[in-house]
């Protein structure tokens, strides 16, 4: 099924999911003894049930999804938020610890939400019509689950456009036995913004539909050799496909950013998260260098690097030594889009950095994907693939229709099962970077050295570039497979990673 001949309404209701129907149909009807492992299914209960301690802590949490007119920063936009609050104020577990979020909708439409990043059980994933049906205005739903690993992760909708509004927050899951190695920690929250300002998203994405605006310059100019607008020589492409009115950390715009508080030789842990629907960031602090220590909630073996490219999705934790008194600038510069947002680290008296402040850092060393090596705790081990998967991105010309395998929303799941270690190999046929990203697994990525790189759950794919990643398939069910940027997803760029099992459920 494409999207060409569907409604705006339509195409809306499928954006949370490769339907149910279409996974079922697909080992269903054509004479293979495998059937789908579905997401309410008994296997998926047991698996849970093995990763629940006995006695564990539960953590019982409310989330309000509703209407709220947000600040800003001496600008107020009525935008979709949760609690009240753009980003919501973040939700803290430990490893192993049960979270128990009541869910209240009073939203005008229907929604959902999505854990990104956890490997948590898949009746609990948020996405409609493939694990959970949806959560209509007025209605109540409860997610309960396992958090078993460490690391920052966060939380968002997976229905519609929903995301390209102040609908997220963070979720940080504690490790108990960590060492530390700093002082203090923040949280940053990276966003592009139209909501109540620009174009609406159902409009921006009804522009891209019809041909209007930057995308389709972009193409225009591809086919005819050239190039139109900015583009990023780091993603080898445009930085996205929507133009924002501006761009945010911690709801905060540049002009009124927010401000995190040190002491000269302290060493802040930073947490950073790109909530953003369109826009890739390149992140930097004036006058200090970063060492990155976890990608995706995972940690790595330590890298200095003056500026890191953080995609839609991607988590990024890095130390600073503040190196003295002072306000000092953290930029998240709109990578190809001529914006940024800012939050400012003040360590002693001063103004605050200008809002278009440009520290030397951005265009020093920038972290590469080949910097980054999984820590030894969780490395994959050697395994040869049992299961490999080609997986093609292609589309983005014709009627903004993003494909994967040649096919848009998912109407070819692929298959596996439990206990295979899995490859799945990317290419990228299009003229646009992709931030892919799998849910309910963590997985290593292989560098082009053939070493093990690091362990993630959403890595960009520049244009012309294979990128292959290995993962253990331990946690059965209905996953979603697609592209981060909410535009391309909307689009078709989705497919489902099905489990499979014979009809004895073996």
């Amino acid at each position: 099924m494409g999207l060409r001949g569907l409604s705006r309404r339509e195409v809306l209701a499928l954006g949370g999911a490769a339907s149910l129907g279409l996974v079922v149909g697909a080992c269903g009807g054509s004479g293979r003894t495998a059937v789908p492992i579905e997401a309410t299914g008994p296997v998926v209960a047991e698996t849970e049930q093995r990763r629940r301690r006995s006695g564990a802590p539960v953590r019982d949490v409310a989330i309000g999804a509703g209407l709220v007119a947000h600040d800003l920063g001496s600008l107020t936009a009525q935008t979709w938020a949760y609690n009240g609050a753009v980003p919501s104020g973040e939700i803290r577990v430990k490893a192993g610890e049960v979270l128990r979020a009541r869910l209240t909708n009073n939203l005008p439409e229907p929604t959902t939400i999505h854990w990104h990043g956890i490997a948590l059980r898949n009746d609990m994933d948020g996405v409609p019509d493939l694990t959970q049906p949806v959560v209509p205005p007025g209605g109540t739903y409860d997610y309960e689950f396992v958090v078993p690993d460490p690391g920052t992760y966060w939380f968002h909708p997976h229905s519609g456009l929903h995301l390209d509004r102040g609908l997220y927050a963070p979720l940080i899951v504690d490790d108990p036995a960590e060492p530390g190695g700093y002082d203090r920690e923040y949280t940053l929250v990276l966003d592009d913004w139209t909501d109540g300002l620009g174009q609406a998203p159902e409009a921006a994405f009804d522009d891209l539909k019809a041909g209007r605006g930057a995308h389709a310059a972009h193409i225009a100019a591809a086919k005819a050799g050239g190039e139109a607008g900015p583009t990023s020589e780091l993603l080898e492409s445009a930085g996205g496909d929507v133009t924002y009115p501006l761009y945010l950390v911690n709801g905060r715009r540049p002009s009124a950013p927010p401000v995190f508080d040190a002491r000269p030789g302290e060493r802040l842990r930073l947490r950073i998260v790109n909530a953003g629907a369109d826009t890739p960031f390149r992140v930097a602090v004036g006058g200090h260098q970063m060492t990155v220590t976890h990608t995706d909630g995972f940690p790595v073996e330590p890298v200095i690097v003056d500026a890191l490219m953080v995609a839609m999705a991607e988590r990024y934790d890095v130390v600073v030594t503040v190196s003295g008194s002072g306000a000092f600038p953290v930029v998240a510069v709109a990578e190809a889009k001529a914006a940024q947002a800012m939050a400012v680290i003040r360590s002693g008296p001063g103004d605050l950095p200008p809002s278009n402040a440009q520290p030397a850092e951005l265009s020093r060393r920038v972290l590469q994907m080949a910097d980054l090596r999984a820590a030894e705790g969780v490395r994959l081990d050697g395994k040869r693939p049992d299961r490999r998967h080609k997986v093609e991105l292609g589309g983005g010309e014709d009627g903004y229709v993003w494909t994967i395998n040649g096919r848009a929303m998912g109407d070819k799941p692929l298959e596996i099962r439990q206990g295979e270690r899995v490859r799945l190999t990317f290419t990228n046929k299009t003229t646009m970077f992709h931030p892919m990203h799998l849910h309910g697994h963590t997985f290593q990525v292989v560098q082009e050295s053939g070493g093990a790189g690091p362990r993630k759950d959403t890595t960009i794919v520049r244009p012309d570039q294979t990128v292959t990643i290995d993962f253990d398939a331990d946690n059965p069910g209905q996953w979603m497979l697609h592209c981060h940027n909410l535009y391309h997803q909307m689009g078709g760029m989705m497919t489902t990673l099905s489990y499979v099992a014979d009809r004895s459920g073996r």
